[in-house]
């Protein structure tokens, strides 16, 4: 399975747009949602049937038994993340607890136990085509370890199907890291912006650390054509495949809110994403 995973250094540059147009014109039988923290990739995917939910356990957290806990202290002395809190009986801030076992090991009592906490749901489309997300529960830290899982239950699932599209999520964090290890190819999306120049030259430098063959293109290229410039010299120079221009079109808002891909309306966005789609397809594919 050839595995293409679409990316920005940032939120708001249309990555889930262009992401969900590219599903639309490959036809895709498999596909990805690896925000985990924020998922929407569903919002324009019309005819989804109900998901088979699984409920998605991090890493383990502390809990404290008032019963058996004789409050002395030793566990909130030696916690070294100040997870454990005194008001007056002893318990466990589950945001702060990174589940290291200590205060388990030194209470005298045994009142301490690290149990299974849930950090969130994955969720599975199952059927033709093949559908992955998951969405992190609010302040858990495990977002790399769920996108993980929201991959693998993609692969098992649709094991039979030559390409895959993921929608990554912005940033360079954990997410992001856990997306792009094992796919093919990477599709940043840019935006002509100061922060978004930034935030892309950040992203490229990501992907390269994983040798993973690297792409680009540039949405709403017309608000500022002198960045978008700016961005087309920054990848001639560093042997960046420059895939095309989108442009700001208020049409495509309106096939959003319609629940519609921008490539399944007459405007301007979608006929420039066919293009970067077709330019795409030929990298990941090796064809001349």
């Amino acid at each position: 399975m050839k595995q293409l995973l679409i990316l920005s250094g940032k939120g708001g540059t249309g990555k889930t747009t262009v992401a969900g147009a590219f599903i639309k014109l490959a036809k895709a039988k498999a596909y990805a949602d690896c925000d985990v923290d924020a998922p929407n990739l569903h919002l324009i995917m019309r005819d989804l049937k109900e998901p088979v939910r699984k409920d998605f356990y991090g890493m383990d957290k502390a809990v404290i038994d008032q019963d058996r806990c004789t409050a002395c202290g030793l566990c909130q002395e030696h916690c070294r993340f100040h997870a454990i809190d005194h008001d007056p009986l002893y318990h466990v801030n589950p945001y702060a607890c990174e589940g290291c076992g200590v205060c388990e090991r030194l209470c005298p009592e045994g009142a301490i136990t690290l149990q299974s906490d849930l950090a969130g749901e994955l969720m599975l489309y199952s059927g033709e085509p093949v559908f992955s997300t998951a969405e992190l529960k609010m302040g858990s830290g495990t977002s790399g370890l769920l996108v993980t899982e929201v991959k693998k239950q993609l692969t098992h699932e649709a094991k039979d199907a030559e390409m895959a599209i993921i929608d990554g999520s912005p940033g360079i964090g954990c997410p992001v890291i856990a997306s792009i290890s094992g796919v093919d190819m990477t599709l940043v999306v840019a935006e002509p912006s100061i922060s978004g120049i930034s935030d892309m030259k950040r992203i490229l430098e990501t992907a390269k650390k994983f040798n993973v063959e690297t792409a680009l293109c540039v949405n709403k290229y017309d608000t500022n054509l002198k960045n978008t410039k700016s961005i087309e010299d920054f990848c001639q120079d560093h042997q960046i495949h420059f895939l095309g221009k989108i442009p700001y079109d208020p049409e495509a808002v309106k096939a959003i809110n319609n629940v519609q891909s921008i490539v399944e309306v007459n405007c301007p966005s979608g006929a420039a994403v066919k293009k970067v789609f077709e330019r795409t397809i030929k990298i990941l594919l090796n064809e001349s």
